[in-house]
Parts: structure tokens; sequence; C-alpha cells
């Protein structure tokens, strides 16, 4: 039997619901799910001697689960007149208290400040099927109505899946009037108790109707996922409804991950609820050709810091590669943020266990233990020593890392483009470099020295380390140009454009001996970085222009 309308348009028609009803009989249909899914946020708000008001009843159970939890006084209105008889006939004897009358809620007869509070499940969602003048006119006397019946203090709670254009009717018009708008997502647990499967986030809006302050802010909050979890404080309405609209395209990226186990790695960024910044970055690879086993369905695979620029966790080919390695059937890789304090592999484990699973593959066994896996068994270290920002290339940071193995690492990144290394430098502990040895008798204070680096003290530049592959090739070919007989100080003259850290002019500056070095860099601040942070420094063979690298050839051409 078809119950669904021909269009979006006819669940405003009280002549399709009346069909609706009459057609599905006395079974209750339940929009957005039922009293388990929703009893949590309700009885929040909802106390047992409130005068509650349900507008657009139809024949969920809603109303009489609240009844037999306490909250009895309750007045339940619709425009069908088949499912207020129904409703009465059912409960007439059960629950006397509670009535259900046939009435339409955007031209309701009750008085002024009638009720303390106003429960809608679905039905804005109902009426406001597009933006059409007629329809958003509608939609505006329903809400204003349920704004005349409400006390000062009382609350309109509105169950809505938060289409684009309610969520925007609902926050704009209270925001306006100055109630206090707060917003919870339906928690997951409770729609999978109760068998919903519904793929797109079920919201329940809570506006709370105040005396109009002049000059008082307002309030506009996202409510926390979690019971211990704090709200969110919004400072605009633009910046409340973009939160509700990440959650509804995580949810949507949870639910084609779910479909189609196999599909095309999937990126997404989880921030910290109160700073707002980026703390977790997810990568979702699917391995489908790897045989299923009881234990190989989904593992977590924390990069180490630092080492997130890596090819093999820093491209999407790596990844895939890392994947097959490790042998799991979905293997969720995690990069980790500067700025971000994160103690150890277990807190990260915590922190995330929860969050995972929701991204886990389908028919992954209850009570599955999920492996985390990393490089080297631990976090990584990163230790910014210095933050900046150049008028031509924005914000940077200087930072110290472990890399594979026990090697440190100093490295210039721009923050435009962070997945990039631009310069970098191998560490050395100054006591290499002289030739002492220190002994430590307490290895676990030795290892904390490690993790937090003081390079200006403990650690200088390694001068004979290039960081790139192509780096070294550049060298090969300029000892060709070399008398083997007296290669190290023949004379020749190396324009290098481009400074970065500088590694590459001290290389052949300090291994060419003849050689007399120039390099031309456009940016002031890197040479300031190179200078402070690299161990860079200028004398009679190195020399730095600051110039544009083509304007600087063409006149050094022009120039002969």
């Amino acid at each position: 039997m078809n119950l669904l309308p021909k269009s979006s348009k006819e669940f405003s028609s009280s002549e399709y619901w009346e069909q609706f009803f009459r057609r599905r009989g006395e079974r209750a249909f339940e929009w957005y799910g039922g009293y388990l899914e929703l009893c949590a946020v309700l009885h929040k708000y909802i106390k047992p001697k409130d005068k509650v008001l349900v507008v657009g009843c139809g024949n969920s159970e809603l109303s009489e689960r609240l009844y037999d939890a306490g909250c009895q006084n309750l007045t339940n209105i619709d425009v069908s007149e088949v499912v207020i008889r129904q409703m009465n006939e059912r409960n007439a004897s059960q629950r006397p208290n509670m009535t259900y009358q046939l009435m339409d809620a955007t031209k309701t007869t009750f008085t002024d400040s009638h009720f303390q509070a106003v429960l809608d499940k679905g039905t804005l969602d109902a009426i406001l099927t597009d933006t059409e003048a007629g329809t958003l006119e509608t939609a505006t006397k329903l809400l204003t109505e349920i704004g005349r019946v409400l006390q000062c203090g009382g609350r309109y709670i509105c169950v809505s899946l938060a289409q684009a254009h309610v969520l925007e009717k609902l926050v704009t018009q209270f925001s306006q009037g100055g109630w206090m708008v707060r917003i919870h997502q339906v928690s997951e647990s409770s729609s999978k108790q109760s068998g919903s499967q519904f793929p797109l986030p079920v919201f329940v809006f809570v506006m709370t109707k105040v005396k109009e302050m002049p000059g008082f802010p307002l309030v506009l909050e996202m409510m926390p996922d979690d019971e211990g979890g704090k709200s969110v404080r919004c400072g605009s309405t633009n910046e409340l409804m973009d939160m509700v609209k990440e959650r509804q395209r995580y949810a949507l990226i949870r639910n084609r991950l779910n479909q189609n186990q196999g599909s095309p790695e999937v990126s997404l960024d989880l921030c910290d609820g109160v700073s707002g910044r980026t703390r977790y970055t997810f990568h979702v690879v699917d391995s489908p050709t790897i045989r299923p086993s009881h234990s190989n369905h989904f593992a977590i695979f924390i990069i180490p810091q630092g080492r997130e620029t890596e090819w093999l966790f820093g491209s999407e080919t790596g990844r895939r590669q890392l994947a097959g390695s490790v042998g799991f059937r979905r293997l969720l890789v995690v990069a980790l943020h500067r700025d971000q304090q994160y103690d150890s592999m277990e807190a990260i484990q915590s922190e995330l266990s929860a969050k995972v699973l929701e991204l886990a593959p389908p028919g992954l066994p209850d009570n599955q233990q999920v492996p985390f896996l990393s490089a080297g068994g631990d976090i990584g270290v990163r230790t910014v020593q210095y933050r900046g920002r150049s008028e031509m290339s924005g914000e940077y940071v200087v930072e110290d890392v472990r890399g594979d193995g026990t090697s440190y690492f100093r490295r210039l990144i721009f923050l435009s483009n962070q997945n990039v290394v631009q310069s970098e430098a191998r560490l050395l502990p100054s006591n290499t470099q002289s030739g002492q040895k220190k002994k430590r008798k307490d290895k676990k204070k030795q290892q904390k020295a490690n993790d937090n680096l003081d390079p200006k003290t403990t650690h200088v530049m390694d001068k004979s380390y290039l960081c790139c592959e192509h780096h070294k090739a550049m060298i090969s070919g300029l000892s060709l140009l070399h008398n083997p007989g007296v290669a190290s100080e023949q004379h020749i003259s190396v324009l290098v454009v481009g400074l970065g850290g500088g590694s590459l002019s001290l290389f052949i500056h300090d291994y060419f001996l003849g050689a007399q070095v120039e390099a031309v860099e456009i940016d002031s601040a890197v040479l300031d970085v190179a200078c402070r942070w690299f161990g860079f420094s200028l004398d009679d063979r190195l020399k730095v222009h600051l110039a544009d690298g083509l304007v600087h050839i063409n006149d050094l051409a022009g120039k002969g």
C-alpha cells in the first residue's frame, strides 16, 4: 500500500493526512523515532506539572509514553478528524487527563500564555516543504501562534531533520525575537536501541521565550553529544547553522561508508569542541581485496606527530599501501595536529574509542576489540619552536620533530600548505659535535629530555645533511664540474634560487671550499628564519640577495 505523497507539498495538506490515517489504521506512525530516542532530551525541558501542547500529534505514541512517565497535563491537536477520533478512543479510559482536539496549529483557540511547553515532532517539517511565499507564510503563522500561547520562560521543542530552509527559518525567526536557541542532536545509541534505520540525523530545537531586552546578547548554543561534554556558545546564527550542517554532512559520510565498503578514500576533520580548531584528521581507507576473518575487520593507525608529510602517510596512494600492509579490511588513518596537546597513545585511544566506532565497517562483530597501531609504537614528538607571519607567504611555523628511528629534524612549514615541508635540517646532540659523552643513570629522564627538545642549548644543525633527493642530484652534478686533482678548492660561482632554511647553500659553501655562493630569496622573512633557526650565516663566500629570482637572473644576464 502506497502511503507516501506524490510530492512533498502534499505533506502540508490536511486532506492528505486524513487519507493517510484512514489507510494506515490504528498502527502508530513515528516521524523521526519515538519516545526511546527523544526521552533523554524531552525530560530535560518538560516538567511533570507543565501544561504541554503537542501540535500535529498524529497517532504517535509519544504523548502516551510521556503521560505514563508522569507528564499528564497534555493537550494534543491535529487537522485530521480520523486520527483525533482514533486517539480519543484509544486513551479515554486509560489516560483521562490527556485530551485530543481537532484544531489547526496555525490558528488555535487557546488563550495567550496558556502553556509552559509546545512539542512539535515533524509538524514544521511537514508544513515547510519548500521556500515558496505561501509556504513560508504558513510556517510563520505556526511559529507566531506557538509564541503567542507560550508563557514567558516556556519552551518550544521542535524535532526536525533541519533541512536548510527549515533550519534557517527556525533559527532566524526565534533569534530575531530575542529567544534563547539551543540545539541537540538525537543520540545515535538511542536510535540503534529502538531499531531506527534513518540515515540522516534528527535534531531537537529548544527555543526558550524570554522578555526582549535591548542590547542583551543572543544565546545560541549547540549542545554536546554526550552527557559529560560542554555546550558550545555561538557568536552568530550562521555559526550555529554551520554546526548543524557539519553534523549532517558527517552523517551522510557515515551512511555512504556503511553502504559502500570499498569506496574511494574518505577524509574528514574532527575539531576541538571548545576552540573549534582541527584536532584530528581521519582518512578512511578500505581494502576490499583482503579476505575477511574474525579479527581483521577494522583498525586505527595513529600517524606519529611530525611524520604526516611522509609519502606513506601524506598521500592517498601511500595510505592505500599502508592499509594493505597492515592487513585490515578498513583502516582509519589518524593525523595529529600541531597546537594540540596529546598526552599519550592511551589518552588518544580513550578520547577516540567511541568516535572511531561510528566509522567502523558494516558487519563488525559486537564487542570486537579494535586495535590502535602506530609506527614505532608511540605518538611521536613535535615541538613548535617559533611561529611567525610573512607578508608574502602568510603564517609559518618552525618545529622540531622526531623522524623514523631516533633522528630529530627541524622544519619550516607554511600553514597555507601544511602537508609540504618547506625546509628541513637534521639535529645532532651537541655532545656528538664536541665528542663529549655524558652518562645518564635515569633512562626515563633521558627520554623526557629527548621528547622535549631544546635545540638551542642541546642540539646543533647537521650541515652535512641534504633533506631532498633532488639536492643530492644537484650536488652530484656540481661535482662533475671539478678537476679531480683540485676539486675541493677549484673556484666556481654558484647561484642558488630560493634560500629556504639555507641547507643547500651552506652545504656547497662548506664542502666546495673554492665556491662563491650567492642565494636569491624573494621573502625577507625566510632569510630571518634561516639565520635564527637553521644556523645560516653570511661571510665573504656566501651572500644573499633579497629579490625576485627571475628578475635577478635577468639582471645578471644583462650585465654579461
